[in-house]
């Protein structure tokens, strides 16, 4: 190592310090609240806050690769017309040491959180019919079934005596346990701005809570390659106020009564039809 070398990677550590004072706090409070899915339920608040951190995390470690290659293409440039190479480099301990302990550390504190965040209110992914990680109050869930099929999703209330609707009305300030399943191909339902998605498995009932939060709605997709017109396998949702919500239901049975005596009874899993299969 040259004279120069420690007086180098001081200079590099220095400013690889202030460039990330500077801009950690920065990334995290403009760049992180405006990373989806947004604040339209408590879990896509989670993981707004979750991607917050991590991108925080990742800052420095960010700052630390582009400052080192930048370091590196003007401090080290070849400023003669002869290409040599440099003195050879046998390791040093203290930096391997120093490397192990920081990954090592930095490993285990995302995974700590990770782990923590997961058992405060799920991922806002389903779980299958067995839901490992239940938020509070999970036991006065209202269930609202998501039916997948070619094409389109359909919404059964078995509170509401199995009404069948083709549209998904929530009410606001409510804990809503979704059985998410399908009749025919795999399909997934993805409420965006919820920040949920759940696979809809035939034969499968799996569950997903969502806590929602103020009126709002909220695009509806199918995250699933499922056939010819999967590209179309979307719809627009709302969560409406509770009394709101009270009127529609109501509504609803009306409107659907003349044809609710065909519908199957409600279950929570289906399997699929051959005769009605289309892709």
């Amino acid at each position: 190592m040259t004279e120069a070398g420690p007086a180098q990677g001081r200079r590099f550590l220095i400013a690889w310090i202030v460039l990330s004072a500077i801009l950690t706090p920065l990334v995290a409070i403009f760049l992180g609240p405006a990373i989806p899915p947004g604040h339209g339920s408590v879990e896509a608040s989670g993981q707004v806050f979750d991607n917050e951190v991590l991108v925080a995390f990742a800052t420095p470690i960010c700052i630390f690769v582009v400052l080192f290659l930048g370091y590196a293409l003007v401090s080290f440039r070849s400023r003669g017309a002869e290409i040599v190479d440099g003195p050879p480099v046998r390791g040093d301990a203290r930096i391997q040491l120093v490397w192990m302990v920081v990954t090592t550390v930095a490993v285990l504190a995302l995974a700590a959180f990770g782990s923590y965040e997961l058992l405060q209110n799920g991922a806002g992914g389903g779980q299958g019919p067995n839901a490992a990680f239940l938020p509070a109050g999970h036991s006065n869930a209202m269930d609202v079934q998501v039916i997948g099929q070619q094409w389109e999703f359909t919404y059964r209330y078995p509170t509401f005596g199995g009404l069948e609707t083709p549209h998904l009305i929530l009410p606001a300030d409510t804990l809503i346990r979704l059985h998410v399943t399908s009749l025919d191909a795999v399909h997934s339902f993805w409420a965006y701005q919820l920040g949920v998605k759940a696979d809809a498995n035939p034969g499968v009932d799996d569950i997903v809570y969502v806590h929602t939060k103020g009126p709002r709605t909220f695009d509806i997709h199918c995250a699933e390659l499922c056939g010819l017109w999967h590209g179309y396998m979307f719809d627009t949702g709302q969560v409406v106020e509770r009394t709101a919500f009270t009127t529609w239901i109501k509504q609803q049975q009306s409107y659907f009564a003349p044809v609710a005596q065909y519908l199957p009874k409600y279950r929570t899993i289906y399997l699929p039809d051959p005769q009605r299969r289309a892709g």
